[in-house]
C-alpha cells in the first residue's frame, strides 16, 4: 500500500518498468505525449497517485482536496479505456498490457510484478462481493482469463489465454490453462513479465534494461541476480 511519497515513487518506477517505458524526459518524447500521448501509463500514474491521496486523506485538507482531483480523472480515464481496477488492488510492478476491459473485484488482491492482458475479469463468487482471488507476485495473466473466487494463486505462475480459473493453484511457477484451468507444465515467469520489483532492488542501472523485452531482460541481467 502506498502510505507514503517514497512509497508513491517506488509503484510509480515499478510500473514504468513494468510497462516497458524507458522514462527518458526528451523533446521527442514530450511531443510524442503531446500528440500520441501513452493512455495506459497515464491511468497508471493517475491509479498510484489517487492511491497516496485515498491513503493519506486524514492527513490534511489539501490530501482530499487533491483525492477528488485525482479520482475524477481516473474515473474519466477508467471509462474511456475500460479498465475497472479498484484502489490498493494491485501491488507495484503493474503493467496493464493494452487498452481494453479489465475487470478486477474490489475484494481481489495482485502482488508484485503482475502483467495482465486485455478481456481480463478478476471477480468474486457469485452472490458475493468480496470473496475474490488472491493472486501472487510476478504472475502473468493471458487475454481472457477469467479467474474467480475465494481462491490463491502462487507466485510466478503463468496463466493462459481464455483460460477459467475457479479453483487455487498453490504450487509456485506453474503454466495454469484450459476450462476448467488446471497446471499444465513448470514455467520461467521472467520469460513472460518483466520483474520490476527486482530490478528496482538490485540497482540496475537503466541502461541495462531500457527497451528490452522480458525474454531479453533474462539473459541480459542473469549476472546480475536478476
Amino acid at each position: 500500500m502506498i502510505a507514503s511519497k517514497k512509497d508513491l515513487l517506488y509503484y510509480l518506477e515499478s510500473d514504468r518498468i513494468a510497462l516497458g517505458r524507458s522514462g527518458e524526459k526528451t523533446l521527442k518524447s514530450f511531443i510524442r505525449e503531446l500528440f500520441a500521448p501513452d493512455l495506459v501509463h497515464r491511468f497508471q500514474i493517475l491509479l498510484r497517485k489517487t492511491e497516496y491521496y485515498y491513503n493519506t486523506r486524514k492527513e490534511s485538507l489539501l490530501s482530499k482536496i487533491l483525492l477528488l482531483f485525482y479520482r475524477y480523472r481516473l474515473h474519466r480515464l477508467s471509462v474511456k479505456l475500460h479498465f475497472s481496477v479498484p484502489l490498493n488492488a494491485a501491488g507495484p510492478g503493474l503493467s496493464l498490457a493494452h487498452i481494453g476491459s479489465v475487470i478486477i473485484n474490489n475484494g481481489a488482491k495482485l502482488g508484485a510484478n503482475c502483467r495482465i492482458h486485455a478481456g481480463v475479469n478478476i471477480g468474486t463468487q457469485a452472490g458475493y462481493g468480496d470473496k475474490a482471488p488472491r493472486i501472487g507476485n510476478n504472475v502473468y495473466i493471458g487475454p481472457g482469463a477469467k479467474i474467480y473466487g475465494p481462491i490463491c494463486i502462487a507466485d510466478d505462475c503463468v496463466i493462459g489465454a481464455n483460460a477459467v480459473v475457479g479453483k487455487s493453484f498453490l504450487n509456485k511457477g506453474m503454466l495454469i490453462a484450459g476450462v476448467p484451468a488446471r497446471e499444465i507444465k513448470p514455467v520461467d515467469s521472467r520469460d513472460f513479465n518483466i520483474h520490476a520489483t527486482k530490478i528496482i532492488d538490485l540497482n540496475i542501472s537503466r541502461a541495462l534494461y531500457a527497451g528490452k523485452t522480458a525474454v531479453e531482460l533474462k539473459e541480459s541481467l542473469k549476472n546480475y541476480g536478476y
